[in-house]
């Protein structure tokens, strides 16, 4: 891969299409475009799944997923379960089955109603008793009432999965480039008719949008609204262990996934750290049915992330260094407290993991949206340029499936999938909102 934001790269002079961010959906589209024969260009700011792409949990799952990613994410796995055959590259992939546990009846009203969802994609999630709960995780502790459970679901290695299927990419003759951030759109007549980067010129016709965090504020250089905010969630990897479940676990107040080291991944099930930002006022009205629906799960913070998003921005002209190149990787720090109370939490849960220590602790920043649904959408006022973001934590599994639809979009391909949910246009025209009201 073409490197260093020192060292100016050789850049093609023009593709068909350039997708900007490295990410496991950047990664993946530019795979599929590249495997449909299509020139394209992939540029990351910083490195390949430098930020959240190998920061989340590495749960690949198809349950409690909304109704509108169900086909999204199943013809994900089936992507998944023959990746590494089809790339030549290890992706830690294995389908091991995901748990949720319901400790009250609120928990389980909502598995219940995904099952009947689910029901309806022949998706193999069912409601387990305590007992059948208690069986399958024999060591687990805590007040369970009932779990949810697919045994199709599985979970890969977030750290490698982005970069060898970029690898991939690369191989079928993708240019990839790292340390090389996209400044903006070149228009001419209103329309793509380039991608201006740090190092010059890309000429293309199709610009793709997938860099997660970052999508929105490219966006609005360009005056494309596009609703998005940032929550930041702490994580742990865990020293070798015993095998207390093969796959992953969500237990409310601490999620576990096995690693192929031997370890655990781990995190807080449920609450997560939401920094206040202008973004959080301008879009408050977009985001309130959400933040009422899950406010309790969230920790309010003014912090040294809120006063650097404050200083932002939001406006450049092309031939100006950006906020892309001022930050090459985020890197937000992860709360101490969040993680000592989480590895109690893990140890109390899961008692045979007692001796267990914490080998590393990081943060990462998840991208949402109003409704936790993705955007994988053309952009109506600029013609040739698509958005792919805003997966709400939903990522990474989603990734491969993602990306073969967006690719799918891009090149104007019969979709596997309905891309209806997930127009950019819902915001504007009254699409349902699932906490209340429209999107």
């Amino acid at each position: 891969m073409a490197t260093s934001s020192s060292t100016k790269p050789q850049l093609p002079e023009a593709v068909d299409v350039v997708v900007i961010g490295g990410g496991i959906i950047g990664a993946s589209t530019a795979y599929y475009l590249a495997k449909k024969g299509i020139s394209v260009a992939l540029l990351e700011k910083g490195r390949i799944a430098g930020e959240q792409s190998s920061r989340n949990w590495g749960f690949v799952r198809q349950q409690g997923r909304a109704p509108e990613e169900l086909p999204l994410i199943m013809e994900s796995m089936r992507q998944w379960r023959g990746i590494e055959k089809e790339i030549g590259d290890h992706v830690g992939f294995h389908q091991t089955g995901v748990i949720y546990t319901a400790k009250n009846d609120r928990d389980i009203a909502e598995f219940e109603a995904f099952v009947e969802h689910a029901k309806q994609h022949q998706l193999d999630s069912r409601i387990l008793s305590e007992s059948e709960m208690r069986s399958l995780v024999p060591g687990i502790r805590g007040p369970i009432k009932a779990a949810l459970h697919t045994p199709s679901d599985g979970r890969a290695e977030p750290s490698i999965a982005a970069p060898a299927i970029a690898r991939a990419a690369e191989r079928l003759g993708a240019h990839v480039f790292t340390g090389c951030a996209a400044r903006g759109l070149d228009l001419k007549g209103g329309k793509v008719a380039g991608v201006v980067t740090e190092h010059g010129l890309i000429k293309t016709s199709a610009a793709v949008m997938a860099g997660g965090i970052w999508s929105s504020l490219f966006s609005g250089n360009h005056d494309v609204t596009f609703p998005q905010l940032r929550i930041q969630n702490n994580v742990f990897r865990t020293t070798p262990g015993p095998e207390v479940f093969s796959g992953a676990i969500w237990a409310d107040d601490v999620a576990i996934r096995r690693r192929e080291d031997g370890g655990y991944t781990v995190a807080h099930g449920r609450e997560a750290d939401f920094h206040i930002s202008p973004n959080a006022l301008r879009w408050f009205y977009d985001f309130q049915p959400a933040y009422k629906h899950e406010g309790n799960a969230l920790r309010l913070r003014l912090s040294g992330q809120s006063l650097k998003e404050f200083m932002t921005r939001h406006h450049w002209s092309l031939d100006d260094t950006t906020p892309f190149e001022a930050t090459r990787v985020t890197n937000p720090k992860p709360y101490k407290s969040v993680i000592m109370e989480t590895f109690a939490s893990l140890r109390r849960t899961f008692p045979e993991l007692k001796d267990v220590g914490i080998a590393e602790s990081w943060a990462g920043l998840i991208d949402v949206t109003p409704d936790a649904i993705p955007v994988i959408s053309s952009v109506e006022q600029i013609p040739g340029y698509f958005i792919s973001s805003g997966y709400s934590g939903h990522g990474f599994g989603i990734g491969p499936g993602a990306g073969l639809a967006t690719a799918e979009m891009v090149t104007n391909a019969p979709s596997t999938v309905d891309l209806s949910p997930f127009r950019l246009r819902r915001f504007a025209d009254g699409m349902p909102n699932p906490f209340g009201g429209a999107a």
